[in-house]
């Protein structure tokens, strides 16, 4: 087993820099499996429940990254007061682009970036959402990053199965 050794002043330790790497494959994983997909597929729902995958990249944006790291984690007061403005992140107006979407999600991981490289493993949340989620179940950033990996994980899954039901491409096929 490896041994976990404190970060250097200004740098992540050894196991916020390997959770940080397990997130960006899954990072790149969503972005990279919507290349090439036109306007059109992007905001194409293709299951019952309605929602595109451009719907997808938002909530990733303003549900995962801006929420979970800018305001439970850091407990940003700007982030948290601009929680209600975007309730409903898996709608995406007709009239914004999915360019704009999609940098969108690309601003967010950049500003999450900075929080989680600049946070010990260890610390507490600075705020907790109890009228969503009752008490409080992630004490620590890295329960917090841990989450956040299963549940872009789980959403890049998703749109591998959409991205076949809409042109038949598969991400990282082996063979044939």
């Amino acid at each position: 087993m490896c041994p976990m050794t404190e970060p250097t002043a200004g740098q992540p330790g050894p196991e916020i820099t390997a959770l940080l790497d397990c997130l960006d494959g899954q990072r790149k994983h969503v972005l990279g499996i919507l290349d090439g997909l036109d306007d059109a597929d992007l905001r194409r729902p293709v299951l019952p429940s309605g929602w595109s995958c451009l719907g997808l990249v938002r909530h990733l944006a303003l549900d995962v990254e801006r929420f979970w790291f800018g305001a439970v984690l850091a407990g940003d007061p700007a982030v948290i007061a601009a929680l209600d403005d975007e309730a409903d992140a898996w709608v995406v107006d007709p009239a914004v682009p999915a360019a704009e979407v999609l940098d969108r999600y690309r601003r967010e991981i950049s500003l999450a970036d900075a929080i989680i490289t600049a946070t010990p493993a260890g610390t507490a949340p600075a705020w907790w959402p109890a009228d969503l989620f009752g008490d409080q179940d992630m004490h620590s950033h890295r329960e917090i990053l841990l989450h956040v990996i299963a549940e872009t994980a789980c959403h890049s899954g998703h749109l591998d199965a959409v991205r076949e039901l809409l042109d038949g491409r598969r991400w990282l096929v082996l063979t044939d």
